[in-house]
């Protein structure tokens, strides 16, 4: 299927290993021209010898002030335009009962604000060509305690809808995509071998984690012209794991 992606101008965040890595892929698989975001440059330089193509490397820390107003200058300035934007960067944050403000303000920042900083600062070239994919990888609605990353989320989901009312006149379509378990450096990280087998098992249906590639199939389809009608939408890519119906 020819999803109509190729010479399109794609931005991703958090492009340096896992999900964002594969979305970048996925996208230049499909002759997307790109601009990638992350801390780690020799990775990011890694994926451009991959793809053997030549990537807008743009080494920020999304938690700086002015990291919003320096990416969008720097991808537009290599692209020309930014068509597709995707959120990927973020992190989980697991609180305590009491967790004090410092925690919860680079939570919600990390996760939320300078996605939406972002966004803000590319979504009027998009309306001007009247063509645009915003997609922000989120996260699963059911936590299990407190979490700053899962409160921004939300907080994610509610902006995104709300901004594909103000924009889908304009061409541009706004979704979110919310991972389960996908194998990461944080899932590695965070999650023994033992318990991800007694999940695998007990409690996602297809029986396994997901992989990246899985995530980046869909954000492939929503980013295309094809998808043109989803709009405002959260989907999960999860095997399963969530348990309400809608």
């Amino acid at each position: 299927m020819d999803l109509g992606i190729a010479g399109k101008t794609a931005l991703v965040t958090g492009a340096s290993v896992g999900i964002g890595r594969a979305i970048a892929k996925a996208l230049a698989g499909e002759g997307a021209r790109l601009a990638v975001v992350a801390r780690r440059r020799d990775l990011l330089e890694t994926l451009g010898q991959e793809l053997g193509a030549k990537l807008v490397i743009i080494e920020q820390d999304l938690m700086a002030e002015d990291a919003p107003q320096r990416i969008a200058q720097a991808a537009l300035a290599g692209l020309g335009a930014v068509d597709i934007l995707v959120n990927n960067a973020g992190g989980s944050r697991k609180f305590q009962l009491h967790t004090d403000e410092a925690n919860w303000a680079e939570a919600i920042t990390l996760n939320f604000t300078r996605q939406r900083q972002l966004t803000d600062r590319l979504v009027d070239q998009m309306i001007t060509r009247k063509w645009g994919r915003i997609i922000s990888i989120t996260g699963k609605s059911e936590p299990e305690g407190i979490n700053g990353a899962f409160c921004a989320k939300a907080a994610m989901h509610a902006w995104s809808k709300g901004l594909s009312r103000e924009v889908g006149k304009h061409g541009i379509t706004v979704n979110c995509i919310q991972p389960g378990r996908i194998m990461s450096e944080q899932i590695l990280r965070n999650y023994t071998p033992e318990y991800r087998a007694w999940q695998s098992e007990h409690e996602i249906p297809v029986g396994a984690y997901g992989e990246p590639e899985d995530l980046a199939n869909l954000a492939l389809f929503l980013a295309s012209p094809r998808a043109r009608y989803i709009t405002g939408a959260v989907i999960p890519v999860d095997g399963g794991l969530r348990k309400y119906q809608f």
